[in-house]
């Protein structure tokens, strides 16, 4: 019987995929990847940082369905591409007030806010259109007015300073159309009103893009300082793994803060750079190990015979026999890179408020602990730190058995 003959890589896949822990860690990851690229694509709250919400409705629980009168900004908000609005999301034009009531009566909108018995009475044109606001005496409209009504017809001046005109049937059914929204709020809302799914959603980007970025960083150094220390050895060697130690000895959160204060700025590209920095030193420290062992491999003689130079070497056979071993540090990387950054955003080093952050989020919801309806302001981004964390450490363990040839294929 003809024994068939299969790559290395066909067993590791074939390891990784039985086990499941692994496999469940790799699929939460992936969707985490897809909320974070499709991000205000699908998010319920499509402003900018997720921003768009009502001091009225703050820390409503999950579930909590509200009315928003949606009152027109004087103000032309250009609509951006889908390209734009998935990167950058879409300014919205309209500003919030939850109601519970409402009524019209000769172009006046009588309402009664959320929370409030009091009634409040708005202009119809002015919660409908987008309106000139400054000096307008060259206008024919009388007393610097925006509007002027004659009989069914509303004469106006929009946000160019150009008359046009709308009749009262059409600018009643104009505002039951655009004026009006029923929102669901599944996770409830912060402290400030805003949709918590939303902000959930965002900070699922934040985290992944500075955890991503940071692991190449760290990819970056640590590959090319523990491959000079490695493969050079000599005073090379001793320099790299002085700096090592150095580094080392420094507790990372103290070394952000450190670089974050010498930078003097913070936000994502701080972030960025500083988590990057603090985790270099593992990679190289398992590079430089690897390297000391293979550089004393056979082919690698064969390599110097055949003329090749150290850099031929060390990118074409050497960095290559790492893939397995890098992968997986990566990955342990990537859940550290997560935790440090969502602590650094609970002390105000990381991303700066209004973007949402899982860290800022705990913080918040941390002030709030004792209040009424505050529970879930902690523990929708604390579990979505801790199932992000779990998931790459079930990943990394489940690679770092894949990539060992003394596992057994069940």
């Amino acid at each position: 019987m003809q024994l068939k003959h299969q790559s290395p890589n066909y067993y590791i896949r074939r390891r990784l995929l039985r086990n499941y822990p692994a496999v469940a860690g790799l699929a939460i990851i992936i969707l985490a990847s897809l909320v974070a690229l499709l991000g205000y694509a699908i998010m319920p709250d499509d402003s900018p940082n997720a921003n768009d919400g009502a001091i009225q409705l703050q820390k409503q629980m999950p579930g909590f369905r509200a009315t928003m009168l949606k009152i027109r900004k004087n103000a032309d908000i250009e609509d951006r591409s889908w390209l734009g609005e998935l990167a950058f999301g879409q300014p919205s034009p309209y500003l919030l007030e939850p109601i519970t009531d409402y009524r019209i009566e000769d172009l006046k909108v009588y309402i009664k806010p959320f929370g409030d018995q009091q009634e409040k009475v708005y202009d119809l044109p002015g919660v409908v259109l987008a309106l000139f606001i400054g000096d307008h005496q060259q206008s024919n409209f009388p007393n610097n007015q925006n509007t002027v009504v004659e009989g069914d017809i509303v004469r106006y001046l929009n946000v160019a300073g150009e008359e046009e005109q709308i009749s009262k049937a059409a600018l009643v059914e104009k505002f039951r159309e655009e004026n009006l929204e029923e929102r669901f709020y599944l996770l409830g809302t912060d402290k400030s009103g805003r949709d918590m799914l939303s902000r959930l959603m965002y900070g699922a980007r934040i985290s992944l893009s500075i955890g991503l970025v940071s692991v190449l960083v760290s990819l970056l150094l640590g590959v090319t300082f523990g491959a000079l220390a490695g493969y050079f050895g000599g005073w090379a060697d001793n320099l790299i793994m002085w700096l090592m130690s150095v580094v080392w000895s420094i507790p990372g959160i103290m070394l952000v803060i450190a670089i974050s204060l010498a930078l003097q700025s913070r936000g994502v590209f701080v972030a960025f750079i500083a988590v990057g920095l603090t985790m270099w030193v593992d990679v190289a420290r398992v590079v430089r190990g690897e390297i000391l062992s293979i550089k004393e491999k056979l082919y690698i003689e064969a390599a110097r015979a055949y003329g090749l130079n150290n850099r031929q070497i060390i990118w074409g056979h050497v960095l290559p026999n790492l893939a397995g071993s890098l992968i997986v540090i990566a990955t342990a990387n990537f859940a550290a890179a997560i935790l440090l950054e969502a602590g650094l955003s609970f002390l105000g080093l990381s991303v700066q408020p209004p973007t949402p952050s899982w860290g800022i989020m705990i913080y918040e919801g941390y002030h709030a602990i004792g209040t009424q309806n505050s529970w879930h302001l902690v523990v929708f981004p604390a579990v979505a730190i801790s199932l992000m964390v779990l998931s790459f450490n079930l990943l990394g363990n489940g690679l770092r058995d894949a990539f060992d040839p003394k596992t057994l294929i069940k």
